[in-house]
């Protein structure tokens, strides 16, 4: 197996609260549906994170990115892939399309609705959609390689 994604940088938020750490490369290990406060739920509470985190975390969608969206619930301690984002943000990202060869997906579901993308997430939550951070985000495609029951709503 796979030793664990390497921790880049880790940046504050601009609150003193949050923060991002950015992560690259390796690691199975990633979380099979979004936890009770993940950013990509559409019931959890906007605002919860401060919008300067979306800005850095934007360069995940962007197109052949090898950095990936942690879940935040995860910690630093043992990083992991959040389920949202490779429901909604990783059909574009070079790090997961490179896992796909040794890593079944498949578990990976929502039981709650999702935001339909990156710029979506982060705009409901305080990004302007004309800024520059999202400018590079892919938001064209829904992740094709898990199974699909119909309803993209609902995985």
């Amino acid at each position: 197996m796979m030793s664990g994604p390497l921790i880049l940088s880790v940046h504050d938020g601009g609150d003193r609260v949050w923060g991002v750490a950015s992560l690259e490369g390796g690691g199975d290990d990633f979380q099979s549906e979004p936890c009770a406060r993940c950013p990509w739920r559409k019931d959890a509470p906007v605002g919860a994170f401060p919008a300067e985190v979306y800005r850095h975390s934007a360069r995940t969608s962007y197109d052949m990115s090898d950095q990936v969206f942690g879940c935040h619930a995860a910690g630093s301690r043992r990083p992991r892939t959040c389920a949202g984002f490779l429901l909604r943000g990783a059909a574009h990202n070079l790090a997961i399309r490179l896992r796909l060869s040794r890593v079944d997906f498949s578990a990976v579901h929502s039981p709650v609705e999702l935001y339909d993308n990156y710029r979506a997430m982060a705009v409901a939550n305080g990004v302007s959609p004309d800024d520059p951070a999202l400018a590079a985000c892919r938001d064209d495609e829904f992740v094709t390689y898990f199974p699909y029951d119909g309803d993209r709503r609902r995985r």
